[in-house]
């Protein structure tokens, strides 16, 4: 978080524009919560490994209720894209018996990552970041690490996280109480599913 506290000291009254990205309402809270108070925010939603179906449109619904229980309706638009699994499927061909946090979920890291740097470019965000670093099942190391190769690539800025310090993961929690936000049972994809035994 001392990479973001100097780049938002750096920045000083003027508020860059951020494309967030957002993997479900529960890491979203504390992120919003917090980068609100320093950058114009648009949320992008693009989530292929979600499995099945119904439970993308369940967490896509959770994010919109937080977000307008938040009062932030107003204020953060969100970038929407379409439910297309064959992402997911084509980029972790061969590496579906990997464990949880393992090089498929590397892939999938990059898949969602590559994604939000090609729009932030395309729409001249000046930063592109991701909610994932909240979560203690992430490796923020290793998302960071994708993203600034990704974003020298894409020729735009990552806003570097790790949303978990400063107490953010329980934050979150607190939030989800607060506003009843739905807290699913596993990361996202069939394999995290199956492995919870769900």
């Amino acid at each position: 978080m001392r990479e973001m506290d100097r780049i938002i000291e750096k920045e000083g009254d003027r508020r860059p524009r951020v494309l967030l990205h957002v993997c479900c309402g529960p890491c979203s809270s504390a992120v919003l919560e917090y980068l609100i108070r320093h950058f114009d925010l648009t949320l992008l939603w693009y989530n292929p490994n979600i499995y099945p179906e119904a439970e993308f449109e369940k967490r896509y619904a959770a994010l919109l209720k937080l977000i307008g229980d938040m009062g932030l309706s107003e204020r953060v638009p969100v970038l929407r894209e379409e439910y297309r699994s064959g992402e997911y499927y084509a980029r972790v061909r061969g590496l579906e018996a990997e464990p949880e946090g393992g090089r498929r979920c590397t892939e999938c890291f990059r898949l969602r990552l590559e994604e939000a740097a090609r729009i932030a470019a395309a729409r001249g965000f000046d930063y592109f970041c991701t909610t994932l670093t909240l979560s203690r099942h992430k490796d923020a190391v290793r998302i960071n690490a994708l993203a600034e190769e990704i974003a020298r690539t894409a020729g735009v800025k990552w806003l570097p996280s790790e949303f978990k310090k400063r107490d953010g993961e329980n934050r979150s929690i607190e939030l989800c109480e607060k506003y009843n936000v739905y807290r699913q049972l596993y990361c996202g994809c069939e394999y995290s599913l199956k492995n919870r035994g769900i």
